[in-house]
């Protein structure tokens, strides 16, 4: 896509303090997006924002985008909110501020998620709770409040993230969170059918191992997981965060404007 084919648009990454969500909020800050990253921890959101502005400094320039020309404001830059999804209220608070700062919301990007170990008769009750938690009920708020500002606003593109160990695959002692991302899978498609008359499209993408922290393994280091990984992924390696972020800036794309309901697996072959 076009260096500036987000120009003008609100988007809002929710998990964006590291790995995939850091950077889906670059890359869409790259694209002329104005980005807004949510999560629970101040210092790690300031770095994506700093990572951010320098996207949208690097892609800057004239271009004409519907019939307007653009030139990144990087003095207004990205923005960054506090903001824990499983708590109702403050899921509230951030697309109040979202409407109240920026008008509406264009992109919203579901990312934020919790990982889980363990066979299914040693995962603890409050475990299970707190994966779907994050998991599944914090995009599901995230949703309810993201697809009302998007329908008032005209229309829009909603990505979850899920995982390959939702639909497309399955792997042992990974229950909990298989489980949650198989119904976040579920409740994209349904989500998918209610709002396109709207001029929504929800989508989601699936990716497979990827080089954030979430993936090494407890007593492992990252080039054991590394690894691990290139003995079990038929591409021979991990993916980068801005391969799965690609996916993402794609999705929510013109260029995707067909596009519904989609669950897309970017997992270097496993699910082939």
């Amino acid at each position: 896509m076009r260096a500036d084919g987000l120009a003008g648009r609100t988007a809002l990454i929710t998990g964006a303090g590291s790995g995939i969500g850091r950077a889906v909020a670059v890359a869409l800050a790259a694209a002329g997006a104005r980005v807004i990253v949510a999560g629970r921890t101040a210092a790690t959101l300031e770095q994506t924002v700093k990572l951010a502005d320098e996207a949208t400094a690097v892609w800057g320039g004239e271009s004409l985008v519907r019939g307007q020309s653009w030139a990144p404001a990087v003095a207004a830059g990205a923005q960054a909110h506090i903001a824990d999804v499983t708590d109702p209220a403050a899921v509230r608070a951030l697309l109040v501020a979202v409407e109240r700062e920026h008008g509406g919301l264009d992109i919203a990007v579901n990312n934020a998620g919790r990982p889980s170990w363990g066979p299914v008769a040693r995962i603890a009750p409050a475990e299970w709770d707190a994966v779907l938690g994050v998991n599944l009920t914090g995009v599901w708020l995230c949703l309810q409040h993201e697809l009302d500002l998007m329908r008032r606003s005209g229309g829009g593109a909603v990505v979850n993230i899920v995982s390959r160990l939702g639909i497309p695959t399955r792997e042992e002692n990974q229950n909990a969170y298989a489980a949650s991302k198989a119904a976040l899978s579920i409740l994209t498609r349904t989500a998918a059918r209610e709002y396109v008359g709207s001029g929504i499209r929800v989508n989601a993408v699936s990716p497979g191992p990827t080089d954030t922290a979430m993936t090494v393994w407890d007593q492992e280091t990252p080039a054991e997981r590394d690894e691990r990984v290139a003995r079990t992924v038929p591409i021979g390696r991990l993916a980068a965060p801005a391969e799965i972020a690609a996916a993402v800036r794609w999705l929510v794309s013109d260029e995707a404007s067909y596009v519904v309901g989609h669950d897309l697996v970017v997992d270097g072959g496993l699910s082939a």
